[in-house]
Formats: C-alpha cells, structure tokens, sequence
C-alpha cells in the first residue's frame, strides 16, 4: 500500500492481552449500549436513500473465551483480529478526527483506539457481530464517497476535504439529507465506539477528570461526614441501622 504523504500512517502498539482487557472493559460498560441495537447495517434507517455498501463479511468462527474461561492463564488470542492495514489506517485518521490532539492529550490513535476498534469488530459474540456489519459498511461508505466527491480514497484527501465528509455524517438533525441518514446514525455507533475506547486508556481518564485507580498516600482518610450522613439517613429508612458497623469509641 503506498501511503499519502497527506496522511498519517497507523502502526499497532498495543499487545493483544491489553486490547482484550480494553474490550472487556467497553462490553461491561454503559459506554457501549448503543452500539447493540442493530443486527444489520442496512437496517438502521428504513428507505434511507444514496449509496450504501452490500458487503458480504466472511463469518466469524471462533468460538471466543466460551462459559468458563481459563482466568489463571488466559488466552492471549482467542481470535483473530480482521482489520485490514488499509482498514486499519482508515480507522485512525477517523478516530483522530472524533479525538483529535489537543495539548498534552493525545489523540485516539497515539493511545491505539483503533487496536480496540479491530479487537470489537473481530470478537466473535454477537453484540460485537451486530457492530462489525454497521462499522464496516461506513468505513466502506466513506471510502466510497471520497471517491465519488473527489475520485481519491478518504485516507488520501486533504485535511479539508475529509471534513467536509465527515461534516455531513457527524451528527443527525432535522435539516439531515436523506442520502446522509444511514451514514449518519453508522458513524454515530463508530464515534460511541472510539470515545468509549479512549475513555478507557490512562490519558482519557485524565482528560475527563477520573480519579479512580490513583494510590492514596497514608492512611485512608475514610468517608466524608456528609457521606456517613447520607448512609446512615438510607439506612435508617431501610430498617438497616441496627446493623450498621458501630466504631469503638
């Protein structure tokens, strides 16, 4: 593949042990519900109208981590990820354009969104199923409508000319073309997807303010007053104060 100077090159970083981990993350998440509402791409906007991609997806075999999975040594792959490189490469430019640097905040794809985004699309469950046939028709979608506006693959526009893409399918509204509407409410699932991968990494945790999984320094200040008030008022109208843990005085 012969990249564009324009464009940036994707080169997967992250191992598949984190990827998993990143997977299972977003699966557990709410960051995801909206991702599972669909069992096809063509689907989601009924006599939607303009161009849409019939793809005709190789079915994924793999079995996955099955009903009791192996939690002392698990799998490092326990299926394949199906993400061309040119796919792959699509996937960043996008995910940068819906998280682009900004200071000291890397982009989705310096924190390997896309590695997750390959990992989603190529897990065998069906949630996951359901999303490969919605994000791989609009990455199909927008390579299609780069050439049709501008005879040229997406990763090989300028910068300005995959805005103005992306501009009409970013977010719906009542003024949407209805050539735009299937794109639109497919690159809604893409976008929910890379947000939720980014939001997952160290770097957007900070971003967003997230003060989890930060040692404490000492000993455990213990709750708020406020805090052993509001759980002492639920427990008294639950009945439960009797049971409450008393500290020695």
């Amino acid at each position: 593949m012969t990249v564009p100077n324009n464009s940036h090159y994707y080169e997967s970083g992250m191992s598949r042990r984190e990827s998993l981990k990143w997977l299972g993350i977003l699966a557990a998440g709410s960051t995801m519900a909206t991702l599972s509402g669909c069992s096809k791409a063509t689907d989601i906007v009924a006599g939607a109208t303009g161009h849409w991609p019939d793809l005709d997806l190789p079915a994924i075999t793999a079995k996955g981590y099955g009903q009791d999975p192996n939690l002392i040594v698990p799998l490092e792959s326990p299926w394949p990820r199906t993400l061309s490189v040119e796919q792959l490469n699509l996937v960043a430019i996008l995910s940068d354009i819906i998280v682009p640097r900004e200071a000291d905040i890397p982009s989705a794809s310096e924190v390997m969104v896309p590695d997750v985004v390959d990992e989603w699309v190529s897990a065998p469950y069906s949630s996951q199923q359901r999303d490969r046939m919605t994000i791989m028709a609009v990455l199909a979608w927008i390579d299609d409508e780069a050439k049709l506006r501008f005879n040229k693959l997406f990763s090989a526009l300028s910068h300005t000319q995959q805005i103005a893409i992306i501009d009409d399918i970013a977010y719906d509204s009542e003024q949407k073309p209805a050539e735009f509407e299937r794109a639109t409410q497919a690159f809604a699932r893409f976008r929910n997807l890379v947000l939720g991968a980014f939001f997952c990494s160290p770097q957007g945790n900070l971003d967003i303010g997230y003060m989890g999984n930060v040692a404490i320094a000492g000993d455990y200040p213990g709750p708020t007053p406020e805090a052993r008030q509001h759980l002492k008022s639920v427990l008294d109208e639950l009945g439960l104060s009797e049971f409450a843990y008393l500290e020695e005085s």
